[in-house]
């Protein structure tokens, strides 16, 4: 008779990632012992398969040809783990296939009294597995459902449909890929089946053409300026020119968050080409100095690892626009691709074309995104610059929409009075391009600052659907979300923010807060680690950066370095006293990490008097400040900012 169970077996929803190697069996036995090594040493650089180890909350279970891992905490743990192995692999010739599934788990005592786990998750997990070849990443449905609720995971999921397995069974299967991890053709198995490879939103048309022709990576240009103070110049020019050939549609053009992720880096380019498996890479430089521009541009092969084109520009700078069109023109000539009327069209166009403006504009934009958006004195210098962008180019939308952004955050954070909150310029923005997706992103805050909810709604929803891979659209969606305690959504789009800008702290830094308000601190540590990695490269470049150092001391308190987290603070209120955000975090930190909340009850009545309506009603549903919520001395605060900001006048629109 089988064994009866025990009283205290459990049965538990895991997270299952099954992993194997593809003709194992085919090998002879020492080449077997060698692959398997070779996989538990990649499985065990995981820091996804690290930090669940750590917290003992991962069983791990040897197949002989591969193994199963089971996770406890979210379907992420598994995916992420299953990306990790395969960028570790990008380069390898192991082959390996993985499966992902959630479901019920029991774990037991083997005959050697070692931990180990049963039932229909692992069964299913490795099931799902079986229907890949070499690279594949697949999901079960029921993985694809939880995942694609975050825009981060969604585009990137294909399904598969259903497919039958063992004893006559049917799955319904994902196929999950990015630009560097998975694989992207359809399994084997699939082929021939009557099912259909698409995505949970299906792409326009132009994009699946895309797929069809040849592949480009667009590297970033490097800044020969001899000043990195320019840097911002030469990182536009890249940018430009991935949205120009991104416009084409026989192109298929890897992203400029992941072309970014090699900046600075010294790098192979056939290397670069196998790993975001593309057929051609772009790469230059550019040096600007005395009202002249010299840029050098080259397109390589990476099959023959050959130059089909290559250029040098030395001209005036106001130059730029010309040099940009004709690289992407000699591109699209080089490669023999056709371009549609609209696409010539359209990577001719510019939102400016006075190069003064548009470098005033590159300025501006990095000083928005390597600061913080409390920083009164940073976005009072985004609207001088812009200001002066609009007086050289009236028409020049991107800047109207950065001083929308700019005056909307010194109205709602630091309370400045004397306009109207942005609203004029954002409109004038939209007036000169309806499509602008930041511009209706700001407008979505302005509306919501005015409690006109639905509208906010409607207008965040346009930018998102104009430009999902906005920067400031994702920042600003994710704010929204934020304030209406939708704080998973938030997360989804400050993780996006994330991937869209090396130089984004804040994100980081809002990503603490949530993760921890969600019970995850292993996801909060990471965003720390982010949070303060970043912070410290900006300090190197401007040691007196107030939201820099703030957002440092906090992550080093979500670390658990406690004093190096008050040195920080302190040296912070040296060196910039009066940043009331700065202030602001440091009691989220003193509250939640450093356990001192009358510390932070002191440190709150500055930021309170200085508040705007918009930062007061974050205040209103920021967790970080559950803890002191109930106080007298915080309600106190809270109640007089409202008197105060009730007294002010209303404020006449422009």
């Amino acid at each position: 008779m089988p064994e009866e169970p025990k009283a205290n077996q459990r049965l538990e929803i895991a997270h299952v990632l099954f992993i194997d190697i593809v003709g194992y069996s085919t090998r002879l036995t020492d080449e077997q012992q060698a692959l398997v090594d070779q996989l538990n040493q990649v499985v065990r650089g995981s820091e996804e398969f690290q930090k669940a180890a750590s917290a003992d909350r991962l069983i791990k279970i040897p197949t002989g040809d591969g193994m199963a891992l089971i996770f406890y905490n979210s379907p992420e743990q598994p995916v992420n783990c299953a990306v990790e192995i395969s960028r570790a692999l990008r380069n390898s010739p192991l082959p390996v296939r993985m499966g992902v599934h959630s479901g019920p788990v029991s774990a037991v005592t083997d005959l050697n009294d070692r931990v180990n786990a049963a039932g229909m998750g692992i069964n299913v997990a490795q099931r799902v597995m079986d229907c890949g070849d070499t690279g594949h990443i697949l999901l079960s449905k029921r993985v694809a459902e939880d995942l694609q609720q975050y825009s981060r995971w969604r585009s990137h999921l294909r399904d598969l449909g259903e497919v039958e397995v063992k004893h006559g069974e049917r799955v319904h299967i994902f196929n999950f890929y990015t630009d560097d991890a998975g694989n992207p053709d359809l399994p084997k198995k699939i082929i021939g089946a009557a099912v259909q490879s698409r995505p949970f939103t299906a792409p326009p048309a132009k994009k699946t053409a895309k797929a069809q022709g040849p592949s480009i990576c667009v590297l970033p240009f490097a800044n020969m300026s001899g000043d990195a103070e320019q840097e911002y110049f030469s990182d536009g020019i890249s940018e430009d020119i991935i949205t120009d050939l991104s416009k084409i549609s026989a192109l298929q053009v890897v992203s400029r968050n992941t072309a970014f992720t090699f900046k600075g880096k010294a790098v192979d380019v056939g290397q670069v080409a196998s790993q975001l498996k593309v057929s051609h890479v772009v790469e230059g430089s550019v040096r600007k100095a005395a009202g002249r521009v010299r840029i050098t541009a080259q397109l390589i092969d990476a099959a023959s690892d050959s130059h089909l084109w290559a250029e040098r520009y030395d001209r005036d700078l106001k130059d730029i626009f010309a040099i940009q069109d004709e690289i992407s023109h000699a591109i699209v000539d080089a490669l023999k691709v056709k371009l549609l009327p609209e696409e010539k069209k359209a990577i001719e166009q510019h939102g400016t074309e006075n190069v003064d403006a548009y470098s005033l504009f590159l300025m501006a934009r990095q000083t928005y995104t390597a600061g913080y958006e409390a920083d009164a004195r940073r976005m009072d210098a985004i609207i001088r610059m812009c200001r002066r962008a609009v007086e050289i180019d009236p028409n020049y939308a991107d800047a109207w929409a950065l001083i929308a952004l700019a005056e909307m955050l010194l109205h709602s954070n630091t309370g400045r009075q004397g306009s109207d909150g942005g609203l004029a310029a954002a409109e004038h923005a939209l007036a000169l391009n309806p499509d602008l997706a930041e511009a209706h992103a700001v407008k979505a805050r302005i509306l919501f600052e005015e409690n006109r909810i639905d509208e906010a709604a409607r207008e965040i929803d346009i930018a998102l659907r104009l430009d999902p891979e906005s920067y400031q659209v994702n920042r600003n969606a994710a704010l929204l979300r934020f304030r209406q305690k939708q704080i998973e959504g938030a997360a989804a789009h400050w993780e996006k923010a994330l991937t869209l800008e090396e130089d984004d702290f804040g994100s980081a830094g809002m990503l603490i807060t949530i993760y921890t308000a969600l019970g995850k601190p292993e996801a909060a540590q990471r965003a720390a680690k982010i949070s303060l990695e970043r912070c410290e490269k900006l300090l190197a470049r401007d040691s007196s950066n107030g939201g820099a150092l703030g957002h440092s001391a906090v992550a080093l308190a979500t670390l658990g370095q406690r004093e190096r987290a008050k040195e920080w603070m302190e040296r912070a209120l040296l060196v910039d006293p009066d940043n009331l955000m700065m202030r602001y975090n440091f009691v989220c930190a003193l509250t939640n990490y450093l356990g001192d909340k009358d510390a932070a009850l002191e440190m709150l009545p500055p930021a309170f008097e200085q508040m705007g309506l918009g930062l007061i009603k974050h205040a209103k549903v920021d967790p970080d400040l559950d803890s002191i919520r109930d106080d007298p001395r915080f309600k106190e605060m809270l109640a007089a900012a409202e008197r105060r900001l009730s007294a002010q006048p209303e404020v006449e629109s422009r």
